[in-house]
Formats: C-alpha cells, sequence, structure tokens
C-alpha cells in the first residue's frame, strides 16, 4: 500500500472528481459513513457524541457523520470552529443537508458554543473533523480552543483523516494537535501515521475505501507500506535437496569482552532465520560464550587487544572471506581505536555482502570508510544522528527525509530501526514496516536484527530486499512475543526464538493468498 503526501491526497481528490467524474459530495458522503462506522463501534445505542467541525472540507465530512448519528438515534451536538459564512461550498452543502434532517451546529457567535465548548467531557465521545491533510501553519483562534477542550475533556477522540494539528508529512505538532484514540484515514495512508507526534497522537489507525479509483491508489509514491504477501512472496525457499551450504554460510564479526552476548544473539537468530551455517569471528572469551549458548556455530578466535578484536586481526578475515556468502560487522565490537582500525583495514578489500550494525556504524561515523559490495546499514536514530551530524531530534522530525538524505551522503541501503522502520536505497521507494511493537525497546533486540538480515543476504536475497523482509520479519517475531509471553519484559532471545514460527505464519498466509 502506497503511502500518500498532502500533496498526492489533494491530486487523488482531484482526479477522481475531474477525470473520473466522482463528486465532491459523493466523496464526503462516503467518508463520513466511514468515520461513522468507526464511531459506533464505541457507543451504545442512544449515547451522547460531539463533533467538532472546521471551514473546510474536513468540516464538511464532520457534518455527514453529525446527521448519520442523528438519524440513528444518538444524542449529536455538531460544534463549529468558524462562522456560517466562512465555509467552504461543499462544506456548506454537507451543512444544508445535516439542517434538513433535523441536526444542528452551533457557530462561535452563538452564546452557547462557549458552554459547549467547556463541557466537551460530558458527551461520551468526540469526533475531531477540525482540519485535514492540508493544513500547515500554527493552529489558532477557535480551531485551538477546541483542540485544547478536547484534549481536556478525557473522553474518547475519533479523528478525521488526520488528528487535527498535526502536520499530514511530518507528523510534527502545528502549536496544539487533538490525541485522538482512533483516525480513520482514507484512501492511503499518510507520512504522519509513521513518525514525528503524529505516530502517538492518531493512536489505532485505519484506511477507509471511500471509493477513490484503483488506478489513483497504486499510482507509485516515494514511500510504501509492505505486508506479510510481499514479504512471504521474497523469502527463499528451501528446497527438499539442500544442504547446509547452499543455504547460506554467513560470519558474525562481534562481541568484546564487556559485550560478549550481542555476539550469541547474532549468531542464534541467523540459525533462527535459517542460514544453513554460521560462523562467530570473535576474541577467544567471547567464543566460549557462544560456544556455551549456541552449539550450532562455529568458532573463528581472532587476536585480543585489551577485550577487544586487534587490528592485526584484519589479514586473517580477509584471507578467508571467501568462504562466506554474507557477513554482520558490528553488534557489541565497542568503538575502541583498535576496533576502528581492524574495521578499516577489513572494509578496504572486504567484498562479501554484508550488514553494518551498532559499533561498526559508530566507527563510519568517526571516518573509516565503508566497503565498495552491497551493505545494508542498521541505524537506530543515536547512530544515525552520528552519521549524519545531525540532532537526533532532526532525524525524528522527518524520518522519511533522514532516510533519503542518508542514502545519499552513504550510497547504501539503510534500515533506520525503530517504530514503523523505514529502507532506503537509491532509485527505489522507501519501503515501511508495519510489524513489531513497543515491548521490542529494550537490550539485544538489534543484534538479533542484524543476525535476520545477515541470514537473507546470505541466501542471496539483495540488500534492499533483505533489509526491508528482515526488519517485518523481526517485527512479526516480536508481535508473537507480545502474544505468548505478554506485551513487555519479553527479551531479545524471545524473539529470536520466535522467528522460525514468524515465518511460517508469514509464508502460510502468503500461500493461501
Amino acid at each position: 500500500m502506497w503511502i500518500a503526501t498532502s500533496e498526492r491526497s489533494r491530486d487523488i481528490d482531484r482526479q477522481t472528481t475531474d477525470q473520473f467524474g466522482v463528486s465532491t459530495r459523493v466523496l464526503m458522503e462516503r467518508a463520513g459513513l466511514s468515520v461513522f462506522d468507526a464511531v459506533k463501534d464505541y457507543l451504545a445505542p442512544g449515547a451522547k457524541f460531539i463533533v467538532l467541525c472546521g471551514h473546510g472540507n474536513n468540516g464538511g465530512d464532520g457534518f455527514v457523520v453529525a446527521r448519520l448519528g442523528h438519524e440513528a438515534g444518538y444524542h449529536v451536538c455538531c460544534l463549529v470552529a468558524a462562522e456560517e459564512a466562512d465555509l467552504t461550498e461543499a462544506a456548506r452543502e454537507q451543512l444544508m443537508i445535516m439542517r434538513a434532517q433535523g441536526a444542528h451546529a452551533i457557530f462561535p457567535s452563538e452564546p452557547k458554543w462557549q458552554i459547549k465548548a467547556d463541557h466537551l467531557g460530558c458527551v461520551d465521545l468526540i469526533v475531531d473533523a477540525l482540519l485535514g491533510t492540508g493544513a500547515h501553519g500554527e493552529v489558532k483562534g477557535r480551531v485551538k480552543d477546541l483542540i485544547q477542550a478536547s484534549n481536556k475533556a478525557g473522553v474518547p477522540v475519533v479523528s478525521v483523516d488526520v488528528p487535527s494539528g498535526i502536520d499530514c508529512d511530518t507528523g510534527e505538532e502545528l502549536g496544539e494537535s487533538v490525541w485522538a484514540m482512533r483516525t480513520v484515514s482514507f484512501g492511503l495512508p499518510k507520512p504522519f501515521m509513521f513518525q514525528g507526534i503524529g505516530l502517538e497522537h492518531c493512536g489505532y489507525w485505519t484506511v477507509a475505501d471511500i471509493g477513490f479509483p484503483p488506478a489513483l491508489l497504486m499510482e507509485p509514491t516515494e514511500a510504501k507500506l509492505i505486508d506479510e504477501d510481499w514479504v512471504g512472496c521474497l523469502l527463499p525457499e528451501r528446497l527438499r535437496a539442500s544442504n547446509k551450504g547452499d543455504n547460506g554460510s554467513v560470519l558474525i564479526v562481534a562481541g568484546s569482552s564487556k559485550m560478549p552476548g550481542a555476539a550469541t544473539l547474532a549468531a542464534k537468530s541467523a540459525l533462527r532465520a535459517g542460514a544453513g551455517l554460521v560462523t562467530v569471528a570473535a576474541i577467544e572469551s567471547v567464543c566460549r560464550s557462544v560456544a556455551a549458548q549456541v552449539p550450532e556455530a562455529l568458532l573463528f578466535p581472532l587476536p585480543d587487544h585489551d577485550g577487544v578484536i586487534s587490528a592485526d586481526a584484519a589479514r586473517m578475515l580477509l584471507d578467508q572471506q571467501s568462504r562466506y556468502h554474507a557477513a554482520v560487522f558490528g553488534p557489541g565490537l565497542t568503538h575502541e581505536q583498535p576496533i576502528c582500525d581492524f574495521l578499516e583495514r577489513v572494509f578496504k578489500d572486504w567484498q562479501t555482502a554484508c550488514c553494518i550494525d551498532a559499533d561498526a556504524l559508530n566507527a563510519v561515523s568517526m571516518g573509516v570508510q565503508l566497503p565498495k559490495t552491497d551493505c545494508v546499514l542498521t541505524p537506530h536514530p543515536g547512530e544515525m544522528s552520528r552519521l549524519l551530524h545531525s540532532s537526533i531530534a532532526e532525524i525524528q522530525c522527518d524520518r522519511f527525509r533522514t532516510v533519503n538524505q542518508a542514502v545519499e551522503v552513504l550510497d547504501k541501503t539503510v534500515l533506520l530501526k525503530g517504530p514503523y522502520s523505514i529502507v532506503g536505497e537509491r532509485f527505489q521507494p522507501m519501503l515501511v514496516n508495519c510489524t513489531g511493537n513497543s515491548g521490542m525497546a529494550s537490550a539485544g533486540m538489534g543484534d538479533v536484527l542484524s543476525g535476520v538480515v545477515v541470514a537473507l543476504l546470505g541466501q542471496d536475497l539483495p540488500a534492499y530486499y533483505a533489509a526491508s523482509c528482515g526488519m517485518y520479519w523481526h517485527g512479526a517475531a516480536g508481535d508473537i512475543c507480545a502474544e505468548e509471553i505478554g506485551p513487555i519484559g519479553y527479551t531479545a532471545i524471545d524473539v529470536a526464538n520466535a522467528l522460525p514460527k514468524a515465518r511460517a505464519r508469514i509464508v502460510s498466509r502468503c500461500d493461501e493468498n
């Protein structure tokens, strides 16, 4: 499913009307019906709800919701943030239809407007139809007053298309914004759902089909939300006659005396993701730790320098690189000077596809040059801030822009981790993940992801697809842990162990479809 910016959303509206002959009135009617269907999920028969309407087409959708609620026997009040003369033509038309059915709107010039605004907590639910996807600039006046009153009311809010006060494209707050329990968007998902304050304020979001022509919705944009059908069709198949050597021999360069567990997590997840052979290249103490916990892993002991890999180990690794189909560098290495020297020597002549993670990314931010081969970089926001020499706030304020910038600067496949992780590559649309949950915000989850990605690279999946399938699969395993263990408190090793079940679920549902 493609992701539509505010500009693309306007284009779809315009083309639907101009080229396909679907009137704005029809679209509003369908939009209002979709929102009302969501409203009914939260209300008992005869309950009270209030619709907050702006002056534009978003407000027109709100008038439709109010009319439908009145017709269905709910106690509905419609509070408008603009005077009637300031409504757009389409919104005014819906107001007239609503009035004809016996429902009423209250405007700011009426004395009871302020009374209603001060008592929003007396209703069972609020519908937010104040501002749409085209809103820009700081919210002011009556719109701001109603946003503040809505947030103070302490009752559930259903937002129409976008929570009012959220920038559709960046997810940033325009001074004040509605905190919705549910957002019903139309046609396609919007960028605000995946970043900034919008990610939190939209609550549980859905995308309603209101009759936009499929040809318009299928037209490519800059970003796409991936699903399990897409991922399931890309995951490598296991041939019945295959042997371990046919299913990817991967190398994991990880760990230090202070962080031995990172190598174990990456190795276990690579095996759980189906890699035929997994070799851990690390100092002796880390190799012993891996042997005790992942007996299936092969070991490649490297010389030690004060608890980290010595720079002299580079030649040992380069001499053996032809034995591996893919490698991961970084988990738990630290970014002390011997590690930077080691990685600089290795990366200069490394020719095998690889995943660059954690401390290897920190080394790159300190000046180590990336290998001249296919790479997946997997930074979290802090690592990305160091790579791009920006603040974390700048990285997070527009994650789509950040990924584009990183791809331009680094010229590699980039996977920016976090809620709704994003993958970018030159000349490809950005891919957005929809799996995973807040329970995954704990230590070691990135090490597990790197193991999944390297396993896919080792089975000849190109970097762009290995990163995208890997993040979806990793998040799906986290979702299984949340279901079976609990939403908070499961560990990275639990996620690694859930990878086979997650893969089976993805593939089986793909086969069903």
